[in-house]
């Protein structure tokens, strides 16, 4: 017995599109906060028409067929897609197989007789949808490792704040652990911001880092040199008693760089720096004479 494939996909696609949903609105991955039901039916939609007219006799046993390049694409374009919504791998996944297992269902209707071609249909099927899956979880990791990428630069952005405490000071509060990536964006802003501000003291306030080894003194060393190499005077600050210990102990010279033990002391040392008095005022009082 000989079927056209494609002609019997065609004819029975809205059995399996149907059934394709059916199986889509059962599974319990499907997250109905990041995409609608009229969402779903039209990227559903798309795919099978792209899929039923790109398939063929030929091509079904060669996944790799250039005639299937226009599904590629838009299996990529969808996982792109719930990469960034935040979809997870399996749900994404559960995409594709339940148009796998719809298909499946169709066939075995339709050539319930002839046991041997619908066992080789079934296995053609199943190669060509692990080919689809296979792209489609390669561009969903592409996908999830640019948002990574982004939330990792807006995070160490956000946790490198610039802040202009007065006319001619800087403070930079560093928080978590300072390695050589973080030390370049902290310079690059840090030196960026004394340029447009003009200032002439920067302070490094370390209370935020959890501990101080060789390694973080050395790019706070780097920070300080980049820093005085633009004309500005940079102090650490939040030296607390447990990173002086270690300090001492790893025999780290910091004698050349003015530190102090709070943001408040640096404060008031950059003042005296700027010749600045911050004095408390006290207001007169007024007696009021009720008549």
């Amino acid at each position: 017995m000989k079927v056209d494939v494609s002609k019997l996909l065609r004819k029975k696609k809205k059995e399996i599109f149907e059934s394709w949903l059916n199986n889509q609105l059962v599974d319990e991955t499907l997250r109905e906060d990041l995409i609608s039901n009229e969402e779903m039916r039209e990227q559903s939609n798309a795919l099978l028409d792209t899929l039923l007219n790109s398939i063929s006799n030929t091509n079904i046993a060669e996944p790799s067929s250039p005639e299937f390049e226009s599904v590629n694409e838009i299996l990529q374009g969808l996982s792109i897609s719930r990469a960034r919504q935040g979809f997870s791998p399996r749900e994404t996944g559960a995409f594709i197989y339940s148009l796998k297992d719809a298909i499946i269902h169709v066939l075995q209707l339709e050539i319930p007789n002839d046991p041997v071609l619908l066992y080789e249909l079934m296995l053609k099927i199943s190669r060509l949808f692990d080919r689809f899956g296979v792209v489609t979880f390669e561009t969903f990791i592409q996908g999830r490792e640019e948002v990574i990428l982004r939330q990792t630069s807006e995070i160490t952005e956000i946790s490198t704040p610039v802040i202009r405490v007065w006319d001619g000071i800087l403070a930079l509060p560093i928080i978590g652990t300072l390695d050589s990536s973080r030390t370049q964006v902290v310079m690059e802003a840090l030196l960026q911001e004394i340029v447009e501000t003009s200032s002439s003291i920067a302070i490094l306030d370390i209370s935020g880092v959890p501990a101080v080894d060789s390694l973080v003194a050395q790019h706070l060393i780097k920070t300080v040199a980049a820093t005085r190499l633009m004309g500005a005077e940079c102090i650490i600050s939040g030296i607390r008693p447990e990173i002086a210990q270690t300090i001492v102990h790893l025999g780290i010279d910091l004698s050349k760089i003015m530190t102090k033990s709070s943001l408040a002391s640096a404060l008031k040392y950059s003042f005296s720096l700027l010749q600045l008095e911050v004095r408390k005022t006290q207001k007169e009082k007024t007696n009021i004479i009720h008549g």
